[in-house]
């Protein structure tokens, strides 16, 4: 596939000097930056801006008609969106003072160093991307629709929270900067990976890799590709994974379990677009847009060495967190339904009827496994159906035996929880253990709607038990 034109919006390079311009064009080309337009007329600079909308101007300062230190100001003051590097063939102090005063974003000397200037330039383009983005986020702010929501399609929900991270998505989309994903296990990130892939644009593939417990070498091979006779057995060459998402989107799954070597590797992708395939001393270019998802913490991974603080910083560019499943109780009744017609049709079985209570159940549940831990319930549920009704019993005895799981690990699962995930805090005076059990007792009916056999789950007590608890509390209230 042929290199997308980046940036979307050209560099304009002006200079009076024909073999200048060959010289930056050439080199800024072979790095992956190709859309460029040159000036050799200072006097036509102001004409092209009028005209076209740029991502960058490089300026130089001596130049006939019309010098560079002439243009700048004039420049910053129409067109302060549009980054500037000036480049000049004198070293005067007092001349890159005044360039930076004017809102020039760099001062390169001539004669300019290749690395320097691919650098240069780099940076002022993503300071460009950044401030575009910045400007979409605005909008997105102001925004209550999703412009395209068929990209969504595949994201159930009815959640504001979602749909917030929507606008976002369609706001960050079409830039170049890595984006990171986090979230906890079955929140469904590479749903997400997916929208923004779509959402960009990008004519290419979607390529997805899952890096845990890869070490570095078959990382760089999987990702780079080798040379034929890099290492014993590679009798052939082997394209890389990052060669097969030219123009697309790379999509690295678990992120947080890639090793240090494998880290390092990665950096130097998203800093300079190049990469090595195993056997090669000639960098190779890419353009594909990396995304990456994890469902660890790799914040706090910096203190111990294990995850590298600049590639941290390089990934989140963008980041998306998705939140768990139980902070989005008005989505469950919508995925209950969509993995129940999804089940019938996989499995080739008839709807069953579907009891109110499920609803009611599922959603006081803490899915500790989240958006594919209700997708098993669901399947294994109607798998196992044979009646008119969806039985509810199987699905509440898994639901038990998960809990007993989660107890083993957390003691405390079954102290009552607010709708934020908090454990229950008590303000002012300190209740009694009998307007404790009461009021524990009241806020689990109404989480299960009055059904008892729900309220005493979440209780973990037996319905019978909550009857009698239910009404010897009602004798009592009679009594007085």
């Amino acid at each position: 596939m042929a290199p997308m034109n980046y940036p979307g919006n050209p560099i304009l390079i002006v200079d009076d000097e024909e073999h200048f311009l060959l010289s930056a064009e050439l080199t800024l080309s072979s790095n992956g930056i190709k859309n460029i337009e040159t000036c050799k007329d200072s006097t036509n600079v102001l004409e092209h801006l009028d005209k076209k909308r740029y991502s960058l101007v490089v300026l130089d300062i001596n130049m006939p008609h019309l010098s560079g230190l002439d243009l700048l100001p004039a420049i910053t003051s129409k067109y302060p969106d549009i980054s500037i590097i000036v480049i000049t063939a004198v070293n005067d102090v007092d001349s890159a003072v005044f360039c930076m005063k004017e809102g020039a974003l760099d001062y390169v000397v001539k004669p300019v160093d290749d690395t320097r200037l691919v650098t240069s330039v780099r940076r002022a383009l993503e300071l460009t991307e950044i401030r575009s983005e910045n400007e979409m986020l605005k909008q997105s702010l102001l925004k209550t629709n999703i412009e395209n929501p068929e990209i969504f399609d595949d994201i159930i929900t009815n959640s504001a929270s979602i749909e917030s991270i929507f606008r976002y998505i369609e706001a960050i989309a079409k830039t170049r900067l890595p984006v990171l994903i986090t979230g906890e296990t079955g929140t469904g990130k590479e749903l997400f990976a997916q929208a923004i892939h779509i959402a960009s644009g990008r004519k290419g593939e979607l390529v997805t890799v899952n890096v845990a417990g890869v070490d570095d070498n078959l990382f760089s091979d999987t990702l780079f590709g080798h040379k034929k006779g890099a290492f014993t057995g590679a009798e052939i060459e082997r394209k890389g994974l990052i060669e097969k998402a030219e123009g697309g989107t790379l999509f690295l799954d678990e992120i947080g379990d890639l090793s240090i070597e494998s880290q390092v590797k990665l950096l130097r992708l998203l800093q300079d677009g190049n990469y090595y395939p195993l056997g090669s001393d000639v960098a190779r270019l890419s353009n594909a847009r990396v995304i990456v998802a994890t469902n660890r913490d790799i914040k706090s991974m910096q203190a111990d060495n294990t995850f590298r603080q600049d590639l941290y910083y390089r990934l989140k560019s963008h980041q998306i967190i998705i939140p768990p499943l139980r902070d989005r109780k008005n989505d469950i009744p919508y995925l209950i339904d969509h993995f129940i017609n999804k089940a019938v049709n996989d499995l080739g079985k008839k709807r069953p009827s579907v009891p109110k209570e499920l609803y009611i159940l599922l959603s006081n549940y803490h899915f500790p496994g989240n958006i594919r831990e209700l997708e098993g319930i669901i399947f294994d549920a109607i798998s196992l159906h044979k009646s008119g009704i969806l039985s509810l019993e199987l699905i509440r005895q898994r639901l038990a035996d998960s809990t007993q799981k989660s107890d083993r690990i957390d003691t405390n699962f079954k102290i009552a929880y607010d709708d934020a995930g908090d454990l229950i805090r008590v303000p002012g005076r300190f209740p009694t253990l009998k307007e404790t059990e009461e009021s524990l007792i009241e806020e689990a009916l109404r989480r299960a709607e009055g059904n008892q056999t729900i309220a005493a789950d979440l209780l973990g007590i037996s319905r019978r038990a909550l009857n009698n608890r239910i009404k010897r509390g009602n004798d009592k209230n009679s009594d007085k």
